[in-house]
């Protein structure tokens, strides 16, 4: 256990995880994406019960039940993963919660390893949930307790919104003691407040407008949002990481640093403005705080359109606050990504190439089958997308092209959000048929080897139950499936690809081999299984060994000194 006046030095996403340990989070659920991947991993090595779940929904279905039942409970997403994730979060909001749940969500400004660069806070605002925005780790660790305290008064809900630059920074974080639990899990019956067919909803959607306005009112005079001293000639409102680039940028300047976003501090905002000379939000991303602070009449200033774009940093807002809009440098090229050497997904994709196929990609790190050499992926838009998109090429195109067409899907993606893409498969063919192509690799391999259903073990690789994909698909009703190694014998397979194009039905391929890098880690855990069970075997015989003692015998320790 953490002593309560250790200090460490953690990234953002650790101190989240040894915030959730101190706060009493009984469960911890998510799907693992970049940057927030690291948050359940860490929870779990610390003793904190976690899991992977198939996505980002399932997750928070499930944590939001552990919340309806008064435990502390905790999901985690990146950006696109709380797309996944929304129908439940906005309704979730209807319902409240009894114990906490923190959503904790990791925004990728620049794209580091995202398909987009969209804002979360959008949805704090379209979903009417509370969202906190540390901007280190240290806050991190404390703004996940005050996330715990506002979501069991409010009974609601909070999100947690970091980005990559707070996720994986480290910086000092002092341990300190967060909310205690005042009562164990318990559930009580109470239909109109969790059943939200209409007659609930309705009356639900009021009591939601009315704790939102009563946090605004909290927040417009609470420690969350900081005062910075300064002169007045000019005054910045920031959050965030922005917040930390701004104070370094123009230290001279006075500064609002919001910590609670929303509910907007509107009135603590104007009066903030109107205390200074010039006032200017600097935020990362999309406009958020400055589109509320000019609808509510507050004259402010923001940032030229070209900072809407990527990762802000101490030189850029310094451009930003003089109005710079001249083009910035060239960032510095670095050497761009390829699949491994040796992966088992260059086959495939080498011979998608050579048959000139028409590819409906996914997410993982077989997207990266668009680089050269392969130049073999057509589009790549959200996880599951490559089954639907693959489907509607085929349903349009003239025969000679639909029959060129694979739909490509990785094994934890597929597992994600493809089983829906092949119902679809099944339920409306195309008259060409279709060629779902689902390569195995036994991990989630583009976010660092986790686990997932398909792989039979749990986020800390225990084994658990399996879903065989192949099984699943002769389930759903493809009578075509076959299981290959696409890398041990190409000829086969572009033999085998070929006649599935050709024949018109519906076909599911499965190339299975597991990732060159997750073969090693597993070798790695086999060997550390291995010498544990010696160890249990050991300690097995040494106890068998003390319970066949007679009753009453003396029993001395090896290291005991002998009689003297």
């Amino acid at each position: 256990m953490v002593d309560k006046t250790e200090k460490l030095l953690l990234t953002g996403n650790e101190a989240v995880a040894h915030a959730a340990q101190k706060a009493g989070v009984l469960l911890g659920a998510g799907y693992p994406g970049t940057p927030s991947t690291e948050i359940l991993e860490t929870f779990s090595k610390i003793g904190g019960k976690a899991q992977w779940a198939p996505n980002e929904k399932v997750a928070f279905e499930v944590v939001l039940g552990a919340a309806f039942g008064n435990g502390r409970a905790m999901v985690t997403m990146k950006h696109v993963g709380l797309n996944v994730a929304a129908d439940p979060l906005f309704t979730a909001m209807h319902t409240g919660v009894i114990g906490a749940l923190v959503v904790v969500v990791c925004d990728d400004p620049g794209m580091h390893s995202s398909q987009n660069e969209q804002d979360s806070r959008r949805y704090a605002v379209a979903a009417g949930a509370p969202m906190l925005e540390p901007a280190d780790s240290q806050e991190a660790f404390d703004y996940f307790g005050e996330a715990v305290r506002i979501s069991e008064h409010w009974g609601l809900p909070v999100l947690l919104r970091l980005t990559t630059r707070v996720s994986h920074s480290k910086s000092i974080v002092q341990i300190r003691d967060l909310p205690a639990v005042a009562k164990p899990p318990y559930f009580e019956h109470d239909r109109t407040a969790r059943v939200m067919v209409p007659a609930n909803a309705r009356p639900a959607h009021r009591r939601l407008r009315q704790k939102l306005a009563d946090i605004a009112q909290w927040g417009e005079s609470g420690a969350l949002n900081e005062l910075l001293a300064g002169k007045s000639e000019l005054g910045i409102i920031s959050s965030s990481v922005a917040a930390i680039h701004a104070r370094e940028a123009a230290p001279e300047a006075r500064m609002l640093k919001l910590g609670l976003t929303y509910p907007f501090p509107i009135e603590r905002m104007r009066k903030f403005a109107a205390g200074v000379n010039r006032c200017v939000v600097v935020e990362e991303g999309d406009p958020v705080l400055l589109d509320a602070c000019l609808a509510a009449g507050i004259p402010v200033q923001g940032k030229a359109e070209m900072y809407r774009f990527g990762e802000l940093t101490v030189g850029r807002v310094r451009r930003l606050l003089a109005g710079d809009t001249s083009p910035e440098p060239a960032p510095v090229r670095g050497k761009p990504p390829e699949l491994c050497q040796g992966c088992p997904h260059r086959a495939v994709f080498e011979t998608l190439h050579n048959l000139d196929c028409i590819v409906s990609g996914d997410i993982g790190c077989y997207t990266l089958g668009v680089m050269p050499p392969f130049e073999s992926m057509d589009s790549c838009v959200c996880m599951g997308a490559s089954v639907g998109v693959g489907l509607g090429l085929r349903h349009v195109l003239p025969p000679d092209q639909a029959r060129r067409v694979v739909s490509v899907i990785g094994d934890s993606t597929f597992v994600h959000s493809g089983i829906t893409g092949l119902v679809e498969m099944i339920y409306n063919p195309p008259p060409t048929g279709h060629v779902l192509l689902i390569l195995d690799n036994n991990t989630t391999a583009m976010t660092g080897l986790q686990e997932h259903p398909g792989t039979g073990r749990t986020l800390d690789h225990k084994r658990t139950g399996q879903v065989v994909l192949e099984d699943l698909a002769r389930a759903i009703g493809v009578k075509d499936v076959h299981v290959v190694d696409a890398q041990a014998d190409r000829p086969a397979f572009e033999e085998l690809l070929k006649k599935t194009l050709a024949a018109g039905t519906v076909s599911v391929i499965i190339a299975r081999k597991p990732c060159i890098l997750a073969a090693v880690q597993a070798r790695k855990r086999a060997t550390g299984d291995q010498k544990s069970e010696v160890r249990g075997q050991k300690s097995e015989t040494e106890s068998q060994k003390l319970t066949s003692q007679p009753a009453g015998a003396e029993v001395s320790s090896p290291n005991a000194a002998g009689p003297g």
